[in-house]
């Protein structure tokens, strides 16, 4: 059993990677492009990245197809094109990240689903909308996964599994709006934030930085903790754990200190 701690430097640019790349083109956002706010510029490279964490640049492209409010529609954003960017996980070969919008007024959430690669056309993508009415309703294509992480595999680094976790969290709010929002309001941290009168649940920690232990079986456990900084402010611990052969994290978060 090991533990290594990780530098939240790279961990924040990770994030804002990814989320760069779910951005919701304006062709399929109405209303407005969504604003991700964050205490990191949007990179424009990722060379600037530690050791631990190396990628190559990334130029996005995206396709124009005309937009829709108050129905689902196929997005021509592909998680997939993310992940192939990200060291140490890739798709389990066969397998596609298909995502889709719901857009009504000022409100929106998006879904993504892994399906087969025989299962990944158009028209069955598009198959999966018909009696989608609602945000409720929402599509999902013939031969997807119930996990989209079920279709992603890695090389069980230290780094996958802080990536994993990222990645997954970040899909779970992609084309998300106002009050559906919550990862997105949440900072990731290594110090307790300053200038505020925290109320802990318990004992203060030590150490904030974030870390993944691995065990000799093959599972991992991944900690770290994030300010939301919309209300209700809080700092949140977050604990993923891995099994053997698998990047499905079972997750477990709870706020240890409010205001």
């Amino acid at each position: 059993m090991s533990t290594q701690q990780l530098p939240i430097t790279a961990l924040q640019k990770v994030r804002q990677f990814i989320r760069s790349g779910l951005t919701v083109p304006a062709s399929e956002n109405n209303p407005p492009q969504l604003s991700f706010e964050d205490d990191l510029p949007e990179p424009e490279s990722l060379d600037a990245l530690s050791d631990l964490f190396k990628f190559a640049g990334v130029s996005a492209t995206t396709n124009s197809r005309s937009g829709a409010t108050g129905r689902w529609l196929v997005s021509v954003v592909n998680p997939g094109a993310i992940l192939a960017k990200l060291p140490g996980l890739e798709l389990k070969p066969g397998w596609r990240l298909v995502s889709y919008l719901y857009r009504e007024a000022d409100h929106g959430l998006g879904v993504c689903w892994a399906v087969a690669e025989t299962h990944s056309s158009t028209a069955n993508l598009e198959a999966a909308l018909v009696g989608c009415k609602t945000q409720d309703q929402l599509p999902i294509p013939e031969g997807a996964l119930g996990n989209f992480m079920d279709a992603i595999t890695g090389d069980r680094s230290v780094r996958s599994f802080a990536i994993a976790s990222m990645f997954y969290r970040e899909i779970k709010e992609f084309g998300a709006l106002g009050n559906l929002q919550d990862w997105t309001h949440h900072h990731l941290i290594a110090t307790v934030p300053g200038k505020v009168n925290w109320q802990w649940q318990g004992d203060i920690p030590k150490n904030l930085a974030p870390k993944v232990r691995t065990f000799p079986d093959g599972r991992a456990a991944l900690e770290f903790f994030t300010c939301r900084v919309v209300a209700p402010i809080a700092i949140y611990r977050h604990i993923d754990l891995y099994l053997p052969d698998s990047y499905r994290a079972n997750g477990m978060s709870q706020a240890i200190a409010t205001v």
